[in-house]
């Protein structure tokens, strides 16, 4: 299926803070290319990397190691070299490529990729000569079809995936506007001293409107914004943050919410083989999902259990607050769970990750293999917490946002398991595309 076998250069590329993208096996997950984090180097060695073979689109890259046998395709528009451990697969002419990289992705294939056909053992690694002799399962015309299907599925997982990015920078950018840098009180105290109406001007720090485009909003629009503009006091006073707006709080992020650590899950294995719940560390938080975790006893106290929308911190290692979304699951040690019965979820997620570069920075500095903070941070990171009245209308918009995005990643989480349980039955003949066809029509 393919004209071209690649191996990547055998050489540690050399790093520039910008230039020619190199791709990385941390860029390469669940078939497909992230980049929102890439890697660069300088012209002359890209040359040197592309000596061989030049990537292009439509071609695939099957990473050989560290992870082993995971899969994308290059993207059109992407000048880019391979890094290290990986191998570039470029289909022949009148392969579909989409099918190809879905085909990889399947279990059967997947185990091909992980057996050792020499001595019966699983591997660590591809060698190019296993993997040139990787089966595939050809279907004639169903393949395009086949690719087309599934990809219809990803295309509306990459399309949640772009609408939660643009809701989350919506979320922060209103969290900063309004509790960190306090501009719609500031553009009131501006408005009073100027002899100008400081309603207006808060409307218009909230809205990022001019006055004429305040004027065209229609009535129901503008009586909202007016109300939360309302909400504003027009003067600051002193606390122990600086300058916060007046009758608001200087609060450790400790006494706002509950930061519970995790367990010592291996002290509490599972009673049987079926009755567990995942647990979830610190490399489940960063991949979203418990596939491939360890077990633990299922009953755990409530507050050591980690639901859909429960907030999670990762304190020790790699550092990262998020919303989980991977199912029901074991709170492990290095984590805490966020809760409040004083600020609404939204709150106490973002003042987190506002607070994420500090915690960061301070782990980074630390004399050990593994960078983490301790509770004391928490004590020592102070945010300006409004009145209960506020945060109550804050929420009415504000929470739609963070219940959106759980939404979509919800929905995501389950179209990814419609896609993995159609991709081995289309590969294998069991379903056909036209059953597929007729069931969705009926649908």
């Amino acid at each position: 299926m393919c004209e071209a076998v690649v191996d990547c250069p055998h050489s540690t590329p050399v790093w520039t803070d910008s230039g020619f993208v190199v791709l990385r096996n941390q860029n390469i997950k669940n078939g497909r290319l992230d980049l929102s984090a890439p890697s660069f180097t300088d012209e002359e060695h890209f040359k040197q990397r592309v000596r061989r073979l030049a990537p292009r689109p439509g071609d695939i890259v099957i990473t050989r190691e560290a992870p082993m046998g995971e899969v994308c395709k290059i993207p059109e528009g992407l000048i880019c070299c391979l890094g290290q451990r990986q191998v570039l697969l470029r289909p022949k002419s009148g392969v579909n490529a989409d099918y190809l990289l879905y085909a990889l992705q399947s279990p059967a294939v997947q185990e091909q990729v992980r057996w050792n056909e020499g001595t019966g053992s699983t591997v660590s690694n591809i060698r190019i000569p296993v993997l040139e002799k990787i089966e595939i399962p050809r279907l004639g015309e169903s393949e395009k079809l086949i690719a087309t299907a599934l990809k219809s599925i990803d295309d509306k997982i990459d399309l949640n995936r772009r609408i939660n990015q643009t809701l989350e920078a919506m979320a922060q950018a209103i969290f900063k506007s309004w509790f960190v840098d306090f501009d719609p009180v500031k553009a009131k105290i501006a408005a009073l001293t100027e002899g100008r109406d400081p309603l207006r001007a808060a409307m218009r720090a909230i809205s990022g409107k001019s006055e004429v485009e305040l004027d065209a909003l229609p009535p129901e629009a503008f009586e909202q914004l007016a109300a939360t503009a309302a909400l504003f006091p027009d003067e600051m006073e002193e606390s122990e943050l600086g300058k916060v707006p007046r009758g608001w709080e200087a609060q450790s992020l400790d006494s706002v919410a509950n930061y519970l650590n995790g367990l010592a899950l291996q002290k509490f294995p599972p009673k049987s083989a079926t009755d567990f719940l995942p647990v979830i560390k610190i490399a489940q938080l960063r991949a979203g999902h418990t596939e491939g975790a360890d077990k633990a006893v299922s009953d755990l106290k409530l507050e050591y259990v980690v639901c859909d929308g429960d907030v999670l911190f990762s304190w020790s290692g790699s550092l990262e607050v998020d919303v989980w979304t991977g199912g029901r699951g074991a709170l492990n040690q290095h984590l805490f769970k966020v809760t409040s019965s004083i600020v609404p979820k939204w709150f106490y997620l973002w003042a987190t990750k506002y607070h994420l570069p500090e915690f960061r920075e301070i782990a980074a500095n630390k004399a050990t293999t593994m960078g983490h903070i301790q509770r004391k941070h928490l004590s020592d990171a102070r945010t300006a917490t409004p009145p209960t009245e506020f945060l109550t209308q804050a929420s009415k918009l504000i929470s739609p946002l963070l219940d959106e995005i759980v939404s979509l990643r919800l929905q995501s989480r389950e179209l990814a398991k419609a896609r993995d349980t159609l991709l081995p039955k289309l590969l294998s003949g069991e379903l056909s595309v036209e059953a597929l066809a007729e069931s969705a029509g009926a649908a």
